[in-house]
């Protein structure tokens, strides 16, 4: 059995919905004690890298080149790390934003050029979260990444140490990019399930599912939710984020609710950011 205790790594990529400002509210909510570990929407990993002490942890995410990039900084940290530092050393040799800016789009394109998941689009990867717009992975319906150059002057591209805790941290997890419901099949009562969905729309006009060229639509929201109960039913302990409607509200009733206060960060204009609740779900 597994008990928390600290945090050590840090998402290496910023991801929409990423937990980090959250886990100070979320981790005193997870079990005391639990066996394996399942996430079945990765992205930015900062509950995970929240978790002290797991044993096998099952990891997955809908996004096949964010899943190679976890396993590459598994298995050759070193091997990222020196590309990592070539694309650091050539953007800051840049002097000015426009030169910048133009090595960045044509780091983009040779990014959705590389249709396999190689080491080299997973340096890409972390190149392009550092340098575009407001540090954000999002596609378009052909699947490319199509977000725009950030300004930045002098970012942090090769955050050595942190990506070498991330892959001391990854070196028990086992990695799937598929379906949600493929991954906990086999999940054991017994087990902590953490859902992290793309979120219900707080409004018609307010949905963010492009991280990913498919979506997420209301039907696999309920779908998720019978997800959550026959876990419940098997004995996991099941925990799942998601917004403060009144939409999720109905689909978890009989649930425990739990609401939490989230700083809003995809909203490109500073007014329609802020404090917002969302909901947590437990199953236990």
């Amino acid at each position: 059995m597994i008990e928390e205790g600290t945090i050590t790594a840090k998402p290496f990529v910023k991801w929409v919905g990423g937990k980090t400002k959250l886990l100070p509210q979320l981790l005193p909510l997870i079990p005391k004690k639990y066996e394996d570990y399942h996430e079945p929407f990765l992205g930015g990993g900062a509950f995970y890298f929240g978790l002290s002490n797991v044993g096998k942890a099952y990891l997955n995410d809908i996004n096949q080149h964010l899943i190679a990039a976890y396993q590459h900084i598994r298995d050759d940290i070193q091997q990222i790390l020196k590309m990592l530092k070539r694309l650091e050393k050539e953007y800051h040799s840049l002097k000015t934003l426009d030169e910048k800016k133009i090595y960045f789009l044509e780091r983009r394109v040779e990014y959705n050029n590389l249709k396999d998941s190689n080491f080299r689009k997973t340096a890409l990867l972390i190149f392009l979260n550092k340098t575009c717009f407001n540090g954000m992975y999002r596609e378009n319906s052909k699947g490319d990444f199509n977000v725009p150059f950030g300004q930045h002057d002098s970012p942090t591209i090769c955050d050595e140490k942190n990506l070498m805790a991330v892959s001391k941290k990854l070196q028990k997890a086992h990695f799937s990019s598929g379906s949600y419901d493929a991954v906990v099949r086999h999940a054991k009562k017994g087990d902590f399930i953490y859902f992290d969905p793309p979120y219900f729309p707080l409004t018609s006009t307010s949905s963010f599912t492009s991280y990913h060229a498919s979506g997420f639509q209301k039907s696999d929201q309920e779908r998720l939710r019978n997800v959550f109960a026959e876990l419940k039913r098997r004995g996991c302990y099941v925990m799942l984020s998601n917004s403060a409607t009144k939409e999720i509200r109905e689909f978890y009733k009989g649930f425990r609710q739990i609401e939490v206060m989230a700083a809003r960060s995809i909203n490109s204009v500073g007014t329609g950011r802020g404090k917002i609740a969302e909901l947590v779900i437990l199953s236990y």
